[in-house]
């Protein structure tokens, strides 16, 4: 302690103070001078107890600071007394609980990202699998045209298949990152719902499916004109998907001073029960999932539409189908 600088500095100063008091009180009266002298040694007694206390207390939040180095966030340093010294443990103690939530912030992301990286994994080993077993057999010469002709087919659905689920988890990845700047226009949802119905007009007619729109042409809300069409293209293909041949799907939009809504229905065999809370959730199939889904169209639709101020609530049983409700909630100025 006594090699520090400004210690040896407050010693000098205090030294030249008492030994200058010591000199006047000399003149005075030999009593004065041993009184001087002896408050002189008290004061710099204190001075140097104090001083030595406080390095105890700078040393203390030194191993704490190690210990938190060190990934040990579950110490308290506070004291809740007054002081310099209490408010530096109370700030160092919030940076703590920050960088513990941090923390636990990146291990979340982490194990998120390997548990995507073990989806998308499986999700693209299925298809290559096919398409390998599939080439093996066309190498075969005596395989005849026919046969030829159904793996060539085959391969081609299957790379579109992964053609499809490597852009859509790019796009996913971009809206989770935040990269993507949604434009901020004012879309007519009448327009809107006829881009959505492109996609899926040809799969609806194979399969006899009645479609109904209902809706003012005025009714609109401010969002991103071409990513909004993306997601509800993907809640239109899931209830086609989910609709039998002969059924129904119905569209109704409106607008009030809160809020614009699109609903999207079916009369489908519906959402099991058990599996509602997780549809939105990417690479999720529930029991009714159609073969070869992936799992990936809901989560996209629900982060596009949230990304843009929006809320997607869906409600489903095995009489009525499944309803999404989307929301665009207006800006308050």
């Amino acid at each position: 302690m006594l090699r520090n600088r400004e210690i040896q500095f407050l010693l000098l100063v205090m030294g030249s103070i008492s030994l200058t008091a010591i000199l006047v009180a000399a003149f005075i009266s030999p009593v004065s001078t041993l009184l001087v002298f002896i408050l002189s040694l008290l004061l710099m007694g204190s001075s140097l107890l104090f001083t030595r206390w406080r390095y105890r207390e700078l040393d203390k939040l030194s191993v704490y600071l190690g210990e938190i180095s060190n990934g040990n966030d579950s110490l308290d340093v506070r004291d809740n007394q007054e002081g310099e010294l209490s408010i530096l443990k109370n700030n160092i103690y919030k940076v703590t609980l920050m960088l513990s939530e941090h923390r636990s912030l990146l291990q979340r992301d982490k194990v998120q990202l390997t548990d995507a990286i073990s989806d998308i994994s499986h999700q693209l080993k299925t298809p290559l699998t096919s398409m390998t077993m599939m080439a093996d057999l066309l190498s075969d010469p005596n395989l005849s045209p026919a046969k030829r002709s159904e793996f060539t087919h085959h391969i081609r659905v299957q790379l579109e298949r992964i053609d499809w689920l490597v852009s859509s988890l790019l796009k996913l990845s971009k809206i989770d990152a935040k990269t993507i700047p949604f434009k901020k226009d004012r879309i007519p949802v009448k327009n809107l719902i006829q881009k959505a119905l492109e996609p899926v007009m040809i799969p609806m007619d194979i399969k006899g499916q009645t479609l109904s729109i209902v809706g003012d042409d005025n009714v609109s809300f401010i969002g991103d004109f071409n990513w909004t069409a993306e997601a509800v293209i993907n809640i239109l293909k899931n209830g086609v998907e989910h609709t039998p041949e002969g059924g129904a799907i119905a569209i109704t939009f409106s607008e009030n001073a809160l809020f614009t809504e699109v609903i999207i229905a079916d009369n489908g065999k519906g959402i099991p029960k058990e599996d509602l809370p997780y549809i939105f959730k990417r690479f999720y199939k529930g029991k009714n999932a159609a073969e070869g889904s992936i799992g990936i169209g809901l989560a996209m639709a629900h982060s596009i539409v949230a990304s843009q101020n929006g809320v997607i609530d869906v409600t489903s049983d095995g009489e009525t189908g499944t309803q999404f409700r989307i929301k665009f909630y207006k800006q308050v100025i």
